[in-house]
């Protein structure tokens, strides 16, 4: 009978359990019963041990394909993003493409400029590059251009410099009206993409921009989850991207959804990248790329605020565990949980808590990919992607996750066998694993045991004694060490609050350790 095991922390069917050497001592036990006269098994080059041996290897690798087929038939132990792709299309779920990262830029010009510039889409800044970093191209992508006059800013007394906070920029790269080929009239026509790692999101008008262009005339297509709904006549086109993030325009067979003109040309707008490299710190994104209406200014720009949201694909593992909850929403927000299922759908969103906070108003404090605040840009997309999901009477909020330090100190022992700095680096990573973003959650306690535990479980440590345990800001100076332990070795966290490393240097590594003096003989 199949039996379902753990294979990598995740189910997998296996339904015979038969591998070389289990077949070929089954096979070798049943010959005494089929050939009496054949008792010795010593001699490796004897012709019926070859065969026996041959039958066991390809026995193995049949029983390896049977229980390949049988896991790739289910969604829950199924092991490919293929066949995963294939299982969730099946209710209507599509993966998630990477998010790209957002910033707001400040843009500085010299105290004596008096002109009015407009940054339209596409103006591209960038970060510079790096040894083990290529640089990162930044757009402005709003549909509606942005409008900058500098005549109406005052100069900065100390730098005599005019500054402007508020370009909003996302990470990726514009491709404009890109030639994917030519109709040839028939049913079903799919173009694929020139370029990898599209970035879609449903409720962003313009993420993707198909047109077919026949003579003097263009005509523009609208996407949708499914055809099945499309009427004939109907200018309607879907997207499906495939395990190597690679997307095709799929159009219609004019029963569902329209067929492109013979002759027309099929052309796309669209933008690529994403991913979470695109979370840049303060200042980086510091390089004017495509902006030559301030170029000519002697403009410098900055991002005063790290970039975040940028996420990368939607994994496999995530797209199991929330698909059904996505599913049963029937893509509405009724319920705090359709609100929570929905939100952890959209990219750049890394957790989320809805809480009803009126009879017709919930709101949704966010974690953004890699922590931080929630951005403009983000908060924009989300609840533009609930907007035709929400009951038309519900006013959805987005608020940011409150976020607090902990503060752990620890005095350890090293062994002598082992060399302090390497104890020290180890002891760090086990602390900032704990506290690490992917690992907490809202109102997740947090236990002084569990600390104690891995320090102890860390190789070199012959002992560890932490003086410091507990949450807000530093301690101020000349504070009791007994007021640096909370209570019960337990820190409780509220509702909207998720545990953080601190930004205090000497904290900055998720503890503050420092090993004693070792014994001296």
């Amino acid at each position: 009978m199949a039996t379902i095991r753990q294979v990598g922390g995740r189910p997998a069917v296996d339904y015979l359990a038969r591998d070389y050497e289990s077949l070929l001592l089954s096979m070798r036990a049943l010959v005494p019963d089929r050939l009496q006269q054949w008792k010795d098994f010593a001699d490796e080059a004897d012709l019926g041990n070859v065969l026996l041996e041959l039958f066991a290897h390809m026995g193995d690798i049949l029983s390896y394909y049977q229980d390949r087929v049988a896991n790739e038939s289910f969604l829950s132990t199924a092991r490919t993003r293929r066949s995963v792709i294939d299982h969730l299309r099946l209710i209507g779920y599509e993966l998630g493409t990477g998010a790209p990262a957002a910033a707001v830029l400040s843009v500085s010009v010299p105290g004596t400029v008096e002109d009015t510039v407009t940054l339209s889409r596409g103006d591209a800044f960038a970060t510079r590059s790096r040894g083990d970093r290529p640089s990162l191209r930044f757009e402005y992508t709003r549909q509606a251009p942005l409008t900058i006059d500098f005549g109406a800013i005052r100069p900065d007394r100390h730098t005599l410099r005019k500054v402007f906070v508020g370009v909003p920029v996302e990470e990726g790269r514009l491709i404009s009206e890109e030639h994917l080929g030519t109709s040839d009239g028939t049913a079903n026509q799919l173009f694929p993409l020139a370029h990898p790692r599209l970035i879609r999101r449903p409720q962003a008008a313009g993420d993707l921009l198909i047109q077919t262009r026949l003579g003097g005339s263009t005509e523009q297509w609208t996407a949708r989850d499914t055809l099945a709904f499309s009427q004939a006549d109907q200018h309607d086109y879907v997207v499906e991207i495939d395990a190597e993030d690679r997307a095709t325009v799929l159009f219609g067979d004019g029963l569902l959804g329209r067929v492109p003109p013979a002759g027309a040309a099929v052309l796309a707008t669209y933008r690529v990248g994403g991913g979470l490299v695109g979370n840049v710190a303060v200042g980086e994104i510091d390089t004017i790329v495509a902006a030559p209406q301030l170029d000519g200014l002697g403009a410098k720009i900055s991002n005063p605020e790290p970039a975040g949201g940028g996420a990368e694909r939607e994994d496999i593992e995530h797209a199991v565990r929330h698909a059904p909850a996505v599913f049963r929403s029937l893509g509405r927000a009724v319920t705090v949980g359709d609100y929570k299922a929905l939100a952890l759908r959209f990219k750049g969103v890394a957790k989320v808590r809805a809480v009803p906070t009126g009879w017709n108003r919930v709101t949704l404090c966010v974690a953004p990919e890699g922590g931080g605040k929630v951005s403009d840009v983000l908060e924009e997309g989300l609840l533009g992607y609930l907007e035709d999901k929400r009951m038309i009477n519900q006013i959805v909020e987005v608020v940011d996750v409150d976020y607090v330090p902990i503060y752990v100190s620890a005095k350890i022992g090293v062994e002598s066998s082992y060399a302090d700095a390497e104890v020290l680096e180890r002891v760090r990573r086990a602390a900032a694993d704990l506290l690490a973003f992917e690992h907490v959650d809202f109102a997740q306690p947090l236990y002084l045991s569990r600390f104690y535990e891995e320090i102890q479980n860390t190789a070199g440590v012959l002992y560890v004694s932490i003086a410091e345990f507990r949450r807000g800001d530093p301690r101020a100076p000349g504070g009791k060490a007994t007021d640096t332990i909370e209570s019960f070795g337990k820190i409780e966290l509220g509702p909207n609050e998720i545990p953080v490393i601190p930004s205090d240097p000497a904290y900055a590594t998720g503890i503050n350790v420092e090993t004693a003096e070792r014994e001296r003989p």
